[in-house]
């Protein structure tokens, strides 16, 4: 190696570092625009044969931005109506607290002065960290104004970024080919095997909650849509505690309808629709999801729920294609 050579080595791998410093405080959002981007590039590139390309990347961040906030509000709304009622028309003789109070009178606990205590130490600690909350909430604006603008610039560019990546990769065009198709499956894979299959799930789950009238059904519905991301866990941590809940409330028949129609229909979705899905554009073993999302959570925070099992499935997928064309490199 040559000087010359040598010295924009170094060059390229100081200004990686700083590149890489200026983009991990906004990690997330930048894995989320990235994410976006490649879920919502087929619909730009069939806007484009319509419209120019700013106008179509534009529409399809404006349909994004909705798509994500419409969903936040109505969930709030029903969350704080719920929470009004249940302050302004219970007393304490409708609320379901019987089983607790005998509990707490077994163990000589005073459920009202515990509650008052819990209360005032949660608005102290609200209080005194009311700064950070403060710094917290402008870092996660700032966040989404990143993440929306990379989004328009990834629709309306990306073609151009894929061609440059194409051309700047020191590999054979046939083995780009594969290696880009390859990878591109496997993302499809995780995301509609994964993704979509926890959308079904937690879907599910949460009509078996309206059904028994579980309070606040719509926000245990997104918790569980959340945690069926998880392998393992699922949403049997929220329709678990429901049944539960209705014992104890003395609704038995609701429980056990809960318990069997969660077991049997949240329960089986799994096993007969993620095969049919994922092995439409990738086989995946099971193994690469859970390792995937559980590493993912630790390495990425919330995006590695996504990217967890993409990584993986793509090291197995470029490790294929090194296989098949290792003779023409």
């Amino acid at each position: 190696m040559n000087r010359s050579r040598g010295t924009l080595l170094v060059l390229i791998a100081v200004l990686l570092l700083l590149s890489a410093q200026l983009v991990l405080p906004y990690i997330q959002y930048v894995l989320a625009a990235v994410l976006l981007a490649f879920v919502l590039t087929p619909a730009q590139r069939r806007l484009e044969q319509r419209t120019s390309p700013a106008i179509a990347a534009f529409s399809l961040v404006l349909l994004a931005l909705l798509l994500a906030i419409v969903p936040v509000v109505i969930v709030v709304a029903y969350v704080f109506r719920d929470a009004r009622a249940l302050v302004e028309g219970a007393d304490a003789d409708s609320l379901p607290l019987e089983p607790f109070q005998s509990v707490a009178e077994r163990f000589g606990v005073d459920l009202e002065s515990t509650a008052m205590d819990w209360a005032q130490s949660a608005g102290q600690t609200l209080l005194e960290r009311s700064p950070e909350l403060l710094a917290g909430l402008t870092h996660t604006a700032i966040g989404i104004g990143v993440a929306l603008f990379l989004l328009y610039y990834l629709l309306r560019d990306g073609d151009s970024l894929l061609r440059w990546l194409r051309e700047v990769t020191p590999l054979p065009d046939a083995v780009q080919t594969n290696l880009f198709e390859a990878l591109e499956n496997v993302t499809w894979a995780v995301l509609a095997g994964h993704v979509l299959i926890a959308l079904i799930q937690g879907g599910l789950a949460g009509i078996g909650l309206f059904v028994v009238g579980i309070p606040n059904a719509l926000f245990w519905t997104v918790v569980m849509i959340v945690l069926s991301l998880i392998p393992i866990v699922g949403s049997f941590l929220v329709w678990g505690p429901a049944v539960i809940y209705l014992l104890m409330v003395n609704q038995p028949t609701f429980a056990i309808g809960l318990a069997i129609y969660s077991m049997v229909i949240v329960g089986l979705s799994d096993d007969y629709l993620r095969p049919i899905v994922v092995d439409r554009y990738a086989e995946l073993n099971p193994a690469v999801i859970i390792v995937g999302v559980l590493g993912g959570v630790t390495a990425f925070g919330f995006m590695g729920l996504f990217y967890g099992p993409i990584v993986l499935g793509a090291l197995v997928a470029t490790l294929e294609v090194f296989s098949d064309d290792y003779k023409s490199l």
